[in-house]
């Protein structure tokens, strides 16, 4: 398992009082993760001192503010492509079959494009594998990350890791 991209996920979700409670772990875990850059720990680290530095209450507050009080932070990544249109539901149908199809278990009723999920599917993949299936996204997480940096919010931090990762995938040139 990638862990990178399950600490990602991890951070990126709902901070409800186990994943708080979690923090000292997943900050420890972040010192021995393999294959990270100095830059990438301590990103990952600032992310966790931060979340740890408010109270639970307040954090949940500010995440319900940023992702889903402001439509263009929504983790929902079709939300930028199809916005409400009715191109959306297929997409997540797609989404949620190819899930079904690789055995991952969505639980939580959350959509199939919520991307904490994709980080955790992602997270099952060996790191070019990951990068290649975030590449698909890399469009629409450069853009959320962009949104979340203007915004000044302390998950900027986060998207602009999975943007690096998404964009490093070779592009092959059509002939």
């Amino acid at each position: 398992m990638n862990r990178f991209y399950k600490i990602l996920s991890l951070l990126l979700d709902y901070p409800d009082e186990e994943l708080y409670r979690g923090l000292p772990e997943i900050e420890a875990a972040i010192t021995g993760l393999p294959g990270l850059s100095s830059a990438e720990k301590q990103a990952l680290t600032a992310h966790c001192q931060w979340m740890q530095s408010l109270p639970v209450l307040e954090l949940q507050a500010q995440y319900v503010q940023t992702f889903d009080l402001t439509a263009e932070h929504s983790l929902h990544l079709t939300h930028h492509l199809f916005g409400d249109d009715r191109g959306r539901g297929p997409a997540l149908v797609d989404l949620g079959e190819f899930y079904k199809h690789t055995g991952l278990e969505t639980a939580g009723g959350e959509l199939p494009d919520y991307l904490p999920l994709i980080l955790e599917y992602v997270a099952t993949l060996d790191e070019m594998a990951a990068r290649v299936f975030l590449s698909d996204a890399a469009k629409v997480i450069k853009v959320l990350a962009e949104n979340l940096a203007q915004a000044d919010s302390p998950y900027a931090a986060l998207l602009a890791l999975i943007d690096k990762r998404a964009g490093m995938v070779p592009q092959v040139a059509n002939s």
